[in-house]
């Protein structure tokens, strides 16, 4: 009977143990996960981006799937980036987001960069959760205060 008391101690604390290290899980890593884009026009699902921290801290993201991968039978590429080495690279495993830092004042992602392969650029960015389930993602030239960008919203892939 002991034993059995013990061992259901034991199970219990393990329980709280991996609640309470859930909950610390801290607000800059909230972003992490894949999440999906959507077609404006459509409003089909695009492609999936997964959002993960380097080892430097920093929050990063990558295209894992595209709705539509190959262009005339082949993967497509990032045929629009202006460095012409850079062109025959696939868009799938392609860096869209990089070098984000959590600011914990604001609750936003800042200081990074969003690319668009869809035009060769490179805008400057930062992001905000909005709720659980949506990333907000303002890219944007010059300063944010400016006006000159575009906000977009990414829902967290399921």
């Amino acid at each position: 009977m002991k034993k059995t008391s013990l061992l259901l101690c034991l199970m219990g604390l393990l329980g709280l143990m991996g609640t309470a290290v859930y909950a610390q899980t801290p607000a800059a890593d909230k972003i992490l996960g894949v999440y999906s884009t959507f077609n404006e026009d459509t409003g089909l699902e695009n492609s999936r981006i997964q959002i993960f921290k380097a080892t430097n801290g920093k929050y990063y993201g990558k295209i894992i799937w595209l709705k539509e991968p190959n262009e005339n039978g082949k993967p497509k590429v990032d045929d629009q980036n202006p460095d012409k080495a850079l062109q025959n690279k696939p868009i799938i495993g392609l860096q869209l987001l990089k070098a984000f830092v959590y600011d914990e004042k604001s609750g936003e992602w800042k200081d990074g960069s969003i690319y668009d392969p869809d035009n060769g650029k490179t805008y400057n960015c930062f992001m905000k959760l909005d709720g659980d389930k949506h990333l907000k993602i303002r890219g944007f030239i010059g300063k944010a205060w400016m006006g000159l960008g575009r906000t977009t919203t990414w829902t967290r892939y399921e």
